[in-house]
């Protein structure tokens, strides 16, 4: 098996994750504890990759990644080369197809946390930065894992995003899914049997870890809750 399309697949998965999970911090702060009228509709916005079609929002990404746009044009000036048909693209792509997977549990681990905790932190003389990283964040651990294992595994499973946004292109923006289908395609059953196996491994793993985050976060509310 030529191992390139692993090595794109498990570099994009690792990068979109970790990226996502440092930027969900602030998203997931506005919308829980910003108190702005506009977070309904901003939350609207986060989450519309949930519900749009991959290849309308591959299309719609190569539109703004065009070079003739003025947000595919600043970056192109920058790398040197057009976003799309590039791995630097396809990191954008998956990000912005990912954002909900990571916002979404850290916004949630932030609601859990009661609110006398953080007026007691701010009346101890707490600064709201300080509160944030050193109460908020650490309480929200559970959410950023979870954050970072969707935003893996979802990365992981893309396909009709990469192939508008990615082109396809072996060594470059070819992923397992991509890989798998065209060994489909060619009647290659013995390659895309591997490909297949590891979409599986990596799905298996995703899975195994966020039920041993969540049985963890359900065995430390049962004993909170027999302290009480």
């Amino acid at each position: 098996m030529n191992h390139s399309a692993l090595y794109v697949t498990v570099s994009l998965s690792l990068l979109t994750a970790t990226i996502l999970t440092v930027s969900s911090l602030p998203f997931a702060w506005w919308i829980v504890y910003s108190g702005s009228r506009w977070v309904t509709l901003g939350e609207a916005i986060l989450t519309l990759t949930l519900v749009l079609p991959p290849a309308v929002l591959g299309y719609l990404l190569l539109v703004v990644f065009s070079p003739d746009n003025p947000f595919g044009g600043f970056f192109a000036k920058i790398l040197g080369h057009p976003l799309p048909f590039s791995f630097e693209g396809l990191l954008v792509a998956s990000l912005l197809y990912s954002l909900p997977f990571a916002v979404q549990p850290v916004s949630q681990a932030f609601r859990q946390i009661p609110q006398s905790t953080i007026e007691m932190a701010r009346l101890l003389g707490a600064s709201r930065a300080r509160t944030f990283f050193r109460i908020i964040v650490p309480l929200s651990l559970s959410g950023l894992w979870t954050g970072w294992i969707l935003g893996f595994a979802h990365t992981v499973g893309e396909f009709g995003v990469v192939m508008m946004v990615g082109g396809n292109i072996p060594g470059s923006t070819r992923t397992l899914s991509l890989k798998a289908y065209d060994d489909l395609l060619s009647m290659n059953d013995k390659s895309a049997w591997e490909s297949i196996g590891y979409l599986l491994l990596f799905s298996f793993l995703a899975l195994t870890a966020l039920n041993l985050i969540r049985r963890k976060g359900t065995s430390r509310e049962s004993i909170e809750v027999t302290r009480r």
